[in-house]
């Protein structure tokens, strides 16, 4: 169930952080465009790919 939440947060991150650089005007499904301020988006996609990336990183530890 971890892990499930960990590639949430790398692809909710991970479009939203394309959404932003590639110029879309619209939030599209990205949880972070619609709650946050846009002066916050694209740090908040990098946060949230940064986690998803720890939370993956310690399941996969954890199974070994």
């Amino acid at each position: 169930m971890i892990e499930l939440l960990g590639i949430l947060l790398v692809v909710q991150g991970g479009g939203g952080l394309l959404n932003r650089l590639l110029g879309a005007r619209s939030p599209s499904w990205f949880v972070q465009l619609h709650v946050l301020p846009p002066s916050l988006h694209v740090a908040a996609s990098v946060v949230m790919v940064l986690g998803g990336v720890v939370v993956l990183a310690g399941v996969r530890k954890r199974r070994r």
